[in-house]
This record gives C-alpha cells, sequence and structure tokens, in this order.
C-alpha cells in the first residue's frame, strides 16, 4: 500500500479558499438558526478545496494508486467519515482511509513540550511516525506546507499558500517518489 500523508491548508485548500466557511455557516444558520460548529454538517463547517488542486490531486492518486491519511489539523474537527463525505463532495475520486493520531493522545509530554515552544513541524512529525509504526505500509510521502525537513526524500513542501500542490514540480515528485521501488524503508 502506497501513503500520501494529506495536510490540507496550503496544499489543497488555498489562500482563495480561507475563510469561505463563515459564508457558509451564515447561510445554513440564516435558514436552521445558531449552531454549535461541530453540529454543522461537514460541508459548512470547513473552506473548500481549490478545483484545480483537487484535478492534480486525482491524476496523482490515479498514476500512484495511493491512499490518502489526513495528518492535517481539520481532522481534529470531523470524524473520518465526515472527511470522506467531504473529500467526496469536493471531487476528490478516493475518500482518506485513515486519520493520523493525535500527538496529545499518545504522548501528553511530548505535546506540552512542542505548544510551549510551537514547534508545529515536531508535533505533525510524531503524529506521522505514530500511524507508520502502527500500519504497515508499502510506501509513503508527505505533503504539507510546514517545513518537516526531518522526513528526508519523504516529504514534499508546498510553501505557496496560493498554489499548494499545484507548484511547479511538486506533481512531479509526489508520482516519482510513490512510484519508485526504492523508497520503500521507514
Amino acid at each position: 500500500m502506497k501513503i500520501i500523508f494529506l495536510d490540507h491548508d496550503s496544499v489543497i485548500c488555498l489562500a482563495r479558499q480561507w475563510g469561505s466557511r463563515f459564508n457558509k455557516m451564515k447561510e445554513y444558520e440564516s435558514v436552521n438558526g445558531r449552531t454549535p460548529d461541530q453540529k454543522l454538517p461537514v460541508h459548512f463547517r470547513f473552506d473548500d478545496f481549490d478545483k484545480k488542486a483537487v484535478r492534480v490531486l486525482n491524476n496523482i492518486l490515479s498514476l500512484t494508486d495511493a491512499e490518502i491519511v489526513v495528518s492535517s489539523d481539520w481532522r481534529l474537527h470531523a470524524t473520518l467519515e465526515e472527511l470522506q463525505e467531504f473529500y467526496l463532495a469536493q471531487g476528490i475520486c478516493k475518500a482518506p482511509i485513515a486519520v493520523t493520531p493525535h500527538l496529545r493522545d499518545f504522548d501528553f509530554e511530548m505535546s506540552e513540550r512542542i505548544s510551549r515552544t510551537m514547534n508545529l513541524e515536531a508535533g505533525r512529525t510524531c503524529e506521522i511516525r505514530r500511524w507508520l509504526q502502527e500500519n504497515s505500509i508499502e510506501n509513503w510521502i508527505v505533503v504539507d506546507d510546514l517545513a518537516m525537513v526531518d522526513l528526508g526524500d519523504r516529504f514534499i513542501w508546498t510553501p505557496l499558500s496560493r498554489e499548494g500542490i499545484k507548484q511547479s514540480g511538486v506533481f512531479e515528485k509526489i508520482v516519482q517518489r510513490l512510484n519508485s521501488n526504492a523508497n520503500t524503508e521507514q
């Protein structure tokens, strides 16, 4: 099995989409009244994915036969089933198969240390490594806007918040690394 650990913001939900959830929430609440965020249907809770980024991701999934594991903090605000529904509604051809664990759930002390130092990269790296320890995976990569350089060539950076996965060279790196037989050690 091949896995893409996928962040959302600045990867498939780009800067132009940020805040779109607020208009969707207003629309929902004008019909249904004030609703706590966690009770809103998933479509109204999150910003939309960029349509071109979705096409790029779908092409990657088609060429690599990879599965998606959500590493984005969005996983803290929805169940896996809700994220699966959201992905399909946004036009992604495959729903995620899992989410990474939350650092606080398996290493409270490290979570507190990271919270104090604001090192989000270290926390997300630990969460991904924990998921990998618990699952047998043939090949994997991480696509994120956080600079998770400790992951070496398994990490693909998308630092441009308006481009995300559409950035020049990102598509090629993902496909090449997922389809490479040399990328089999964990």
